[in-house]
């Protein structure tokens, strides 16, 4: 089973304040507009990087043209801007009980673990080394890849797949605290684990193929989603 984590919210809290500031400053840098995120016409839970500097530039009058002609510059401006402001210990924004279900799924063998995240990838990567749980991950889709959250999970199934076949749908589960992450896993046809531990309640995540209040109750979700063969063996 290829397992597919977000991340703000899903595995990290309180973690958002260098990641939010190192993508005004590339706003700032790069295209000379002074603006908050915050500002954005848009709820920024569940959204791409790119996705949230779009809206948050196109609501201070900056062309689209402008915008994708300067993407790059604005993702790789933010990317060094966050390596300077990132905390060096991120550890106690670690969702309680995470670090423990990612030992448990990544001693597994049938397991694979990856990421699904709007973060831009450089930004994911130390997010989590300096959260001490990027280790699990191989892998995945992340902001960078594409604006459009709903296309990361096609993207993560190519890069986990083999011999030019993407990883199967029906061993695929999405791991996330958003109805976005919900849409998303949708628009794939893979199966999606919604928790708690962001901003939205059970109501507001009902679509999803279970709901989890805590680290706890998502491995025995996960434990039930293995297919018949391997739920003989599972353990939870």
């Amino acid at each position: 089973m290829l397992v597919l984590f977000d991340i703000d919210g899903t595995l990290v809290r309180w973690a958002t304040d260098a990641h939010r500031a190192a993508l005004e400053h590339a706003l700032l840098r790069v295209h000379g507009v002074k603006l908050s995120v915050r500002d954005a016409p848009l709820s920024l839970a569940g959204r791409t990087d790119g996705q949230i500097a779009r809206a948050a530039l196109l609501r201070a009058g900056v062309s689209a043209e402008r915008i994708d002609d300067r993407a790059d510059a604005v993702r790789e401006a933010c990317c060094r801007e966050y390596a300077r402001v990132c905390p060096e210990d991120l550890s106690g924004a670690v969702v309680p009980g995470v670090a423990a279900l990612l030992e448990w799924l990544a001693a597994r063998p049938e397991c694979r673990l990856g990421l699904l995240t709007g973060n831009y990838e450089a930004v994911a990567r130390l997010k989590l080394a300096r959260a001490g749980i990027g280790r699990f991950f191989e892998g995945g889709a992340f902001g960078s890849d594409s604006e459009d959250r709903a296309a990361l999970p096609a993207i993560a199934r190519r890069r986990f797949g083999r011999r030019g076949a993407p990883y199967a749908r029906h061993r695929t589960v999405v791991i996330g605290d958003t109805p976005r992450d919900i849409a998303c896993a949708r628009a794939d046809g893979v199966r999606c684990v919604a928790v708690t531990t962001g901003p939205y309640g059970v109501d507001e995540l009902r679509e999803a193929d279970a709901v989890a209040g805590d680290a706890a109750s998502l491995r025995q979700a996960l434990v039930r989603l293995l297919t018949p063969a391997d739920a003989g063996t599972a353990s939870a």
